[in-house]
């Protein structure tokens, strides 16, 4: 009974699913075996009691493997799962700070900004204002720019200050390192 598959998102043709007339065919073993015909191949595998796969279809002729499909599927999620486990994922996380802000709270926040600069994750620096302190904006540039300072060790902007209503912004992002 034919069997098919999905693999990473590809549609491997297997068995009586390989409608070209020769393969390039590689043994069990790794064995390259040459150019056969694909009833040859097939009836090689059944032989072998495992499945006839289309490893490289855009080959000319196509090549294909004599392997067991159900193995190579799971070594192949395998090797995806360990791919994704090594991934890095970046969050974002935001910092907001007022105008009107003191010195101590100023230190906080600067030292929360940098245990998550330090975790790996960006950090968005965002100053409000209210009421009469829009007219002052340059202040809470002027406090972004402390903090840019502070964690300049350790972080580099991403693009320049922006404003946006009664906010402005910056994004700190975690600096290079180099190996």
């Amino acid at each position: 009974m034919p069997r098919g598959g999905v693999v990473e998102n590809k549609r491997f043709r297997i068995n009586q699913f390989i409608r070209v007339p020769e393969v390039r065919l590689v043994d069990s073993d790794g064995t390259m075996m040459g150019v056969v015909k694909t009833t040859d191949a097939l009836a090689r595998a059944q032989i072998k009691e495992l499945d006839l796969v289309e490893i490289s279809p855009q080959a000319s002729p196509p090549v294909c493997k004599i392997v067991n499909f159900s193995r190579l599927k799971y070594e192949m999620d395998k090797k995806e799962k360990e791919a994704k486990k090594k991934q890095k994922i970046s969050r974002t996380k935001e910092v907001r700070i007022r105008s009107r802000i003191s010195a101590h709270d100023l230190e906080i926040k600067i030292k929360h900004a940098r245990s998550f600069i330090d975790g790996g994750d960006k950090v968005q620096l965002t100053a409000m204002f209210s009421g009469r302190e829009m007219q002052h904006k340059d202040l809470g540039i002027k406090i972004m720019d402390k903090i840019k300072e502070a964690l300049s060790d350790i972080a580099e902007t991403e693009g320049r200050i922006s404003s946006m209503g009664t906010r402005v912004f910056l994004t700190l992002v975690p600096k290079k390192k180099v190996k």
